[in-house]
């Protein structure tokens, strides 16, 4: 039991990872991406949804508002991918089995 418990704790990072990048054909896109990066390699999403702006802290400390917008890809295999973009950065990437 110890040692599928020790195993289980190994590979959750990497399951972690995977849900962090995503294959565009031959190329590979990751978090803080930039906007125009996602674009380049995986072309034109088939929606692009601005959903406001958000408050962020930046380095130094100062309040700066970003835009927050949601791209959609797919269906590639059965599967939407949406990425979400805070600042023209690719912050986080999800994805769901389309009907």
């Amino acid at each position: 039991m110890k040692a599928f418990l020790a195993a289980l704790l190994l590979l959750l990072p990497v399951a972690a990872q995977a849900s962090s990048t995503l294959r565009c054909g031959s190329e590979l896109i990751s978090q803080d991406d930039s906007t125009s990066e996602v674009a380049s390699k995986c072309g034109e999403p088939i929606s692009r949804d601005f959903l406001g702006y958000k408050e962020v802290l930046d380095a130094y400390g100062f309040r700066n508002e970003v835009a927050v917008e949601e791209w959609t890809y797919g269906p590639r295999n059965g599967m939407y991918h949406f990425l979400r973009f805070e600042g023209n950065r690719l912050l986080k990437i999800d994805s769901k089995r389309g009907n």
